[in-house]
C-alpha cells in the first residue's frame, strides 16, 4: 500500500520525516525564489526562510486572469517565471496595457496593505510560476514576526513609491 508522498507505508514516524524533508526541501524552493525579489533580497538568510513559510508556489497557464479590476483584493504575487499583463479598463471600455512584469517583480501588493479592490486586472501573457502570499498570511507574519514584517512593508513601500515616481513622470510627459 502506498502512503504519504507515494512512500510505502511506514510506522508514523517515517511519514514524518518524509513529509518534513518534503516541507523543508519546498521551504528551500521558496527561500531560493524570494531572493531574485528587490523586496526580500536584502533580508537574511534565516528572516527569508522564514517568509517563504508563508508563500505558496502557483502554475498558472498563459492567458488566465489572476485577478481583475475591481475584485476583492486578497493576496499579492511575485513572478518567478514568466510574464504578468498589467491592464486598466479605458473610457471605451478597453483594456489597455500598463505595464508587463517579468521575473523578480511583484503585483497585487496594495492590496495586501490596504484590502481595497484590485485597481487593475493582471493576466499570463505566457505560463508562469507565481509566488503568492495572502492578506491573511502576511497579516499572521507581522503579528508573530513583527520585525520582519517591517522590513518587508517598508519595501513594499519603497517599491510603490517607485512605481508611482514613474508613473506621475508618464503623465506629465503625456501632458506636454
Amino acid at each position: 500500500m502506498r502512503g504519504l508522498y507515494g512512500v510505502t507505508s511506514a510506522p508514523l514516524i517515517r511519514q514524518h520525516i518524509v513529509f518534513m524533508s518534503q516541507t523543508s526541501a519546498l521551504l528551500d524552493e521558496i527561500s531560493s525564489m524570494l531572493v531574485e525579489c528587490d523586496i526580500f533580497n536584502h533580508l537574511p538568510a534565516a528572516e527569508i526562510q522564514a517568509v517563504a513559510r508563508h508563500f505558496s508556489i502557483n502554475n498558472i497557464a498563459q492567458g488566465e486572469t489572476i485577478f481583475r479590476e475591481g475584485d476583492d483584493g486578497t493576496f499579492m504575487c511575485v513572478v518567478h517565471e514568466g510574464r504578468i499583463s498589467v491592464l486598466k479598463t479605458n473610457q471605451d471600455n478597453r483594456d489597455v496595457i500598463m505595464a508587463t512584469l517579468g521575473k523578480g517583480r511583484t503585483f497585487g501588493e496594495m492590496a495586501v496593505l490596504d484590502g481595497e479592490r484590485r485597481s487593475a486586472t493582471c493576466v499570463a501573457a505566457s505560463d508562469c510560476v507565481l509566488l503568492t502570499l495572502s492578506k491573511e498570511a502576511m497579516d499572521t507574519m507581522l503579528e508573530h514576526e513583527p520585525r520582519i514584517g517591517a522590513k518587508i512593508l517598508r519595501a513594499v513601500a519603497v517599491s510603490l513609491s517607485r512605481r508611482l515616481r514613474m508613473a506621475v513622470g508618464k503623465l506629465v510627459d503625456h501632458e506636454v
